[in-house]
């Protein structure tokens, strides 16, 4: 009899099996790596996109006393009148809607110039969101108002989304009922030409698909069960991956908590019967819950590439930004009339940016195989379809990459482009910098080599 086993080796895939039926994966652990074929860390595409556009003399350099515009149903025909960046590369400056990124600033690019083509026939807003990624040119698809087809972020799935439970996740913070709009106004993400990705709203739901089994639907704490499982494994870890499994951990049980709050909101306030909860509930924390949910996806490997709408275009309902804005306001109707709305909207566009710079930050502390951060290994970009909610323009479009793209990109900088240059330029160089080879990409015409 053999009083002492020799120990068995413990692969990430072997403890998933053996987790209570926990769809939890685990990052990257150096204990777990012997006898497992590794190239290194995965690379990652994510988006972060805003509606109805921005105030742009909060957000581009230079434009801080630019006359402020009228409402006008015009596209692509409007543009600054003043003295525009010069075109290539410049040192960051950070306007009063950038500023919660400047301590990321060695890892993002701001990135202006970048123009978008509008196809007649529909809404400004709804080609705004619903056709940001799309992979062709305008006019390109036959008998449709929308030039649409497969999106970006699924074309990078059949190359780097292939092996992960999820190839890709989609995400919005929209969980209004009152939905008067097509699904256009309010999807990014699309198997091709009339065939939505629909986006999941409810964080319990998110977390539930992450995380969850229908063997364990009554179990609510899935970190107390995968913990319970993983006790024999703690014990071979080192001491570095140990304090990495805690982090981990942690941050998962955080966001069961906090989902729990808005559960214990959500019955109370239909106590009451409140006919729209959501409307009253914080706004910022479901924005953050919900990026939240998605980096911690990105970390665990579940999926390698994500999309999180931060809300619809052009919906009428009224939202409540608590702690960001006295009441309940409705976005879309306030940059009609920015001359009226113009500090609530510079708040809310730096509260937006905010998040994302919130998210950037939360990746680069995460610790992958190599040494590098999650970020390194992440090209996460935060954009817009439409360059001003005002005019409705889709030329000059605000734009900031993040990451590094598994060192293929080159940051730290603001990039002016020559006018006239596709936004489609970008989404080519990522494909080619995350491997996906491709001559071209809907409307563009090269390479934006000033990142590469």
């Amino acid at each position: 009899m053999k009083i002492n086993p020799e120990p068995r080796s413990h692969s990430r895939r072997k403890f998933i099996a053996g987790a209570g039926g926990a769809a939890l994966s685990l990052p990257w652990f150096e204990s777990l790596a012997k006898g497992e074929n590794s190239s290194g860390p995965a690379q990652r595409l994510a988006f972060f996109y805003l509606p109805n556009g921005l105030v742009r003399r909060g957000f581009f350099p230079g434009e801080s006393d630019r006359k402020l515009p009228s409402f006008a149903n015009q596209n692509n025909v409007w543009r600054f009148e003043g003295e525009p960046a010069p075109v290539g590369s410049h040192s960051l400056t950070f306007t009063p809607t950038l500023a919660p990124l400047h301590k990321m600033r060695e890892k993002i690019a701001l990135i202006t110039g970048m123009d978008r083509t509008f196809q007649h026939g529909t809404d400004s807003h709804a080609q705004a969101a619903s056709c940001f990624l799309s992979s062709v040119a305008p006019f390109e698809v036959e008998n449709s108002a929308y030039p649409l087809s497969r999106t970006m972020d699924h074309i990078a799935a059949d190359v780097i989304g292939r092996e992960t439970p999820f190839p890709t996740l989609e995400l919005s913070c929209n969980d209004h009922k009152d939905n008067i709009e097509s699904i256009y106004f309010d999807n990014m993400s699309w198997y091709g030409t009339g065939h939505v990705a629909p986006s999941m709203r409810d964080p319990r739901l998110v977390y539930d698909r992450l995380f969850g089994t229908k063997s364990n639907t009554r179990n609510r704490n899935i970190t107390d069960l995968a913990l319970g499982n993983a006790k024999q494994l703690k014990t071979r870890l080192g001491g570095s991956d140990s304090q990495k499994f805690e982090e981990y951990f942690e941050a998962i049980r955080a966001i069961e908590k906090r989902m729990d709050r808005i559960d214990s909101m959500r019955a109370e306030l239909a106590e009451y019967r409140v006919e729209r909860p959501a409307e009253v509930l914080p706004r910022n924390e479901y924005i953050h819950i919900m990026g939240d949910l998605l980096v911690t996806a990105l970390q665990s490997g579940l999926t390698n590439i994500g999309t999180l709408m931060v809300a619809p275009e052009r919906w009428g309902t009224q939202t409540n930004y608590e702690g960001i804005l006295d009441g309940p306001r409705n976005h879309h109707s306030m940059t009609h009339s920015q001359s009226k709305n113009l500090e609530d909207l510079l708040k809310l566009d730096r509260f937006h940016v905010s998040a994302f710079s919130r998210l950037v930050e939360r990746m680069d502390q995460i610790e992958e195989s190599d040494g590098t951060s999650l970020l390194d290994n992440t090209i996460f970009t935060l954009g817009a379809g439409i360059g001003d909610g005002a005019t409705h323009q889709y030329n000059d479009l605000p734009v900031v990459v993040a990451g590094g793209g598994g060192g293929k990109l080159k940051l730290g900088k603001h990039i002016h482009c020559e006018p006239g240059t596709p936004l489609a330029n970008l989404w080519l160089t990522q494909l080619q910098a995350l491997g996906v080879s491709r001559d071209h990409y809907a409307d563009s015409k090269g390479l934006l080599s000033a990142i590469l």
